[in-house]
């Protein structure tokens, strides 16, 4: 029933019940996961989920957060791991301002070969976005061949326009559960349904309310598809099928 298309099970935080957890996903109606990479170690393990459990994909790259680590070898990493079947796109990429300013022009930077390796590649990009809005619009217009989507999307309607004017997605996950959300409500009014995905962004931003502790997993799609389906004045079940064949499609799944 539910396709989440950001996830970050080889974090830490699931050390401990990792493989249990992971078993039960597919009985409490998680049928498909894309676990996405945000370093060397994190892309390796993300390819190594999924080809432990089927329903599990991967998606390999450098996080603006670990711009730092990249080196000369990193891109033939990257093109060693996308000839994997079941990597299915490159992120998570992009810029984040929130920390670390004097790292930006290095974030540009690893963000700008990670672009064209997606395009030498044929593959999608997962951007990450934060407090970086104008910087990334700029870089991200000077490649407009790429196929992509902007996960846990806080930029404004007006800039959602531009993106879906390019034919990209946008991920929607435990955030818009948050007090104060008033943006990401206006956009969810205005996106057409065939370019919204459901995400977790776990073990993060575990929606409200967090009745059973802070750590999020892919069972909690069903509060956010609560949310978006009162938004838009239809039903949990529905968003759910509606943004498991935009993920499908988006990803290149049958």
């Amino acid at each position: 029933m539910f396709f989440d298309t950001h996830a970050h099970y080889d974090d830490e935080w699931f050390d401990a019940d990792r493989d249990q957890l992971l078993a039960a996903l597919p009985g409490a109606g998680v049928d498909l996961v894309v676990n996405v990479g945000c370093d060397e170690a994190s892309s390796r393990m993300s390819v190594q989920l999924a080809h432990r459990y089927d329903y599990i994909y991967a998606a390999v790259g450098w996080h603006p957060h670990d711009a730092k680590s990249w080196t000369a070898d990193s891109a033939d990493r990257i093109r060693a791991w996308a000839r994997d079947p079941k990597v299915v796109a490159i992120g998570e990429i992009g810029l984040d301002y929130h920390y670390d300013l004097e790292w930006k022009q290095t974030q540009q930077d690893v963000l700008e070969a990670q672009l064209c390796l997606a395009e030498e590649l044929d593959m999608p990009v997962v951007i990450h976005d934060r407090e970086a809005h104008g910087d990334c619009m700029d870089i991200l217009r000077r490649h407009p061949d790429l196929r992509g989507e902007f996960h846990c999307y806080s930029g404004s309607a007006e800039m959602a326009k531009e993106i879906l004017s390019w034919g990209w997605y946008l991920g929607f996950n435990g955030a818009i559960t948050l007090q104060g959300a008033r943006r990401a409500m206006e956009v969810l009014r205005m996106i057409p349904s065939d370019r919204m995905l459901l995400e977790t962004d776990c073990p993060y931003l575990a929606p409200m309310p967090r009745t059973d502790g802070k750590r999020n997993d892919s069972r909690k799609l069903v509060r956010v598809a609560e949310v978006i389906a009162q938004q838009l004045h239809t039903t949990p079940e529905l968003v759910a099928e509606v943004c498991m064949e935009n993920g499908k499609r988006f990803f290149g799944l049958q």
